[in-house]
C-alpha cells in the first residue's frame, strides 16, 4: 500500500484547486463585490457581477486571465493581487464559471496553512465559508457541489465548526439529489458518519439501511463507470466503505439470511470439521433468522453436533452462541472460568470470549482485553497474539480512511504481535508468518515516513484505540 495510492484522493481533488507554494504575504479580507440585477437576456448566466458589469470589462477580463496564469505557475502573491481585483468587480467572471470563488477558497486555505495568529486564522476560515455561501448564491446549479465541499471540509479540516449532524445532513442532501453520481470524495466520510449516527441513536435502522444501500450502489456505479485516475479513488472507497459498514452486522434484522450465507457459509465448506468455524457460522445464521430446514443450515448443524461437543456450563455457553445470544454466551463462558472443572481450559475460554467480541459485537477493546487474559493464563501460546494482531490490522477503517498514514500505521503493532506469537509458539509460527507476509506491504513507505518527519527505526506511539508503542518500519 503506497502513500502515492492513498494520496490519489487528494491529488485528484487538487485538480480543482491547483498547486501553490506557501506565502508569508499579509492578507486582508477582500472587498465585497457590488450586487447587480439578475440578467435579462440569458437567464443561464449568474445573477452576480460579471465582466460585463465591471467599470472596465476589458480590465476585468485581463485581470482574470493574469491571476489564473500566475496561479498556474505558483506565483501566489501576484496571483492573489489580481484575484482581488476580479473578485471586487466581476466575481462571476463570464457568468458561467465559478473559478473566482473556488480559487479564492484555495488562496485562503494556503494562507491559513502558514498562519499562526489565532485571530487571523479565524478570519481566514470565516472568509472561506463566506466564499462558499457566495458561490452557492451566485451559481445555484452548484448547490450540491458546495454542500459536498463544505461537508468534506467540516469533516476533515474544520471539525469543531458545526455539529456532526449538520455535516451528515449536507452529505445526505447531496446523495439524495445526485444519486449514483454523488462525488466520490464524500463517500468515506459519509460512511463513517452513518455508522456513528446510528450507534449514537440519532437515526433509526430504517434510515441507516436506506443509506447503506445508497452507499453500496454509488460505490458499485463509481467502479463500473470510472476512468483514469478516478478509478483508483473508487478502489480506495471500495476498501473502506464496505468494511466500515460491517458494523451493521451487529444490528439485528439489518441484513437478511442470504447476506450471511453468501458471505460466510463458504468458510464452513472449506473447513467442514473446524469447530471454531462451525460455531461462528452457526451463530451468524441464527442471528439472521435463517430457516433451520435450509439444506445448508442442516448440513452445518449435523457437523457441529458431530464434531463439537461439550458438557455442563460450556455446553450451555456454546448453545447460547449458536443461537446468537452473544451477551448470554459471554456470561456463561465467564461463569465457566470460575468453575474448577474447566481450570485447564481457561485460556481457550478467554480467547473464545475475545473472538465473540471481535466477530459478533465488533468491540475491539474488549476483544483485546480477553485475548490478553488468555495469554496470561496460558503462557507461550501464540493464538491470543495472533488475534490481537488481527484486531490491530483490521483497524485501518476505524483509525483512518482505509489507506494512508493513519490507516497504515496500525500494521506496525499488528506485526509486532504476530512476530511475538511466532517467537514464543512454534505451532503459531506458520499462521503468524503468513499474516506478516500479507500485511507488510501495507506499512507506510519511506516517502510517507519522511513526509511525516520520522525515520525508520524510531519509536512511535500508535493512537486511536490501540495506544501501543512500536517501531517505525517501511514497506520498501
Amino acid at each position: 500500500m503506497k502513500l502515492s495510492k492513498y494520496l490519489s484522493l487528494l491529488l485528484i481533488f487538487s485538480i480543482v484547486w491547483g498547486c501553490t507554494p506557501k506565502t508569508a504575504q499579509e492578507i486582508t479580507k477582500p472587498d465585497k463585490p457590488k450586487p447587480v440585477a439578475p440578467p435579462k437576456i440569458d437567464e443561464e448566466l449568474s445573477p452576480c457581477a460579471k465582466f460585463s458589469d465591471a467599470p472596465s470589462p476589458e480590465d476585468a477580463e485581463t485581470n482574470y486571465v493574469l491571476y489564473r496564469d500566475f496561479l498556474r505557475t505558483n506565483e501566489i502573491p501576484t496571483a492573489f493581487n489580481y484575484w482581488q481585483k476580479v473578485y471586487k468587480n466581476a466575481p462571476a467572471a463570464n457568468g458561467k464559471v465559478h473559478y473566482v470563488y473556488t480559487d479564492g477558497i484555495y488562496f485562503y486555505e494556503q494562507f491559513l496553512s502558514t498562519e499562526t495568529d489565532s485571530l487571523k486564522r479565524d478570519s481566514f476560515i470565516n472568509i472561506i465559508f463566506e466564499l462558499y455561501d457566495e458561490l452557492e448564491r451566485c451559481f445555484p446549479n452548484k448547490t450540491n457541489y458546495v454542500k459536498a465541499r463544505k461537508g468534506f471540509d467540516y469533516y476533515y479540516t474544520y471539525k469543531n465548526r458545526v455539529p456532526k449532524e449538520e455535516v451528515f445532513q449536507l452529505f445526505k442532501d447531496v446523495i439524495d439529489e445526485e444519486g449514483n453520481d454523488a462525488p466520490y470524495f464524500i463517500i468515506n466520510p459519509f460512511t463513517a458518519l452513518l455508522v456513528d449516527m446510528y450507534a449514537e441513536e440519532k437515526i433509526d435502522q430504517e434510515e441507516a439501511r436506506v443509506y447503506y444501500d445508497k452507499i453500496m450502489a454509488i460505490t458499485d456505479h463509481g467502479l463500473a463507470t470510472c476512468e483514469g485516475q478516478y478509478c483508483e479513488a473508487w478502489e480506495i472507497i471500495k476498501e473502506y466503505a464496505p468494511v466500515r459498514l460491517e458494523y451493521f452486522e451487529t444490528v439485528k434484522g439489518f441484513f437478511d439470511c442470504e447476506y450471511f450465507m453468501n458471505k460466510y457459509y463458504h468458510l464452513f465448506e472449506e473447513s467442514p470439521e473446524d469447530c471454531e468455524v462451525m460455531e461462528e457460522i452457526y451463530s451468524r445464521l441464527s442471528w439472521a433468522d435463517c430457516d433451520r430446514e435450509d439444506e445448508r443450515f442442516k448440513k452445518l448443524r449435523i457437523a457441529a453436533n458431530e464434531f463439537c461437543k461439550e458438557e455442563g456450563t460450556l455446553e450451555l455457553a456454546w448453545n447460547a452462541l449458536r443461537e446468537a445470544k452473544y451477551r448470554e454466551s459471554i456470561d456463561l463462558f465467564k461463569q465457566a472460568l470460575t468453575e474448577k472443572e474447566y481450570a485447564e481450559k481457561r485460556g481457550e475460554i478467554n480467547l473464545t470470549i475475545a473472538k465473540i467480541y471481535y466477530a459478533h459485537l465488533k468491540n475491539f477493546s474488549q476483544a483485546r482485553q480477553f485475548a490478553r487474559e488468555a495469554a496470561a493464563v496460558k503462557p507461550n501460546w501464540g493464538a491470543p497474539y495472533i488475534l490481537i494482531g488481527t484486531l490491530y490490522a483490521s483497524s485501518g477503517p476505524l483509525c483512518g480512511p482505509g489507506r494512508g498514514w493513519d490507516s497504515q500505521i496500525v500494521v506496525w503493532p499488528a506485526i509486532d504481535k504476530w512476530t511475538y506469537a511466532k517467537n514464543i509458539d512454534p505451532s503459531s509460527a506458520s499462521e503468524a508468518q503468513k499474516l506478516i507476509n500479507r500485511y507488510a506491504q501495507y506499512m507506510p513507505n519511506k516517502e510517507a515516513v519522511h513526509q511525516h518527519l520520522f525515520a525508520p527505526g524510531q519509536t512511535f506511539k500508535v493512537g486511536c484505540w490501540i495506544q501501543e508503542t512500536t517501531t517505525i518500519r517501511t514497506s520498501d
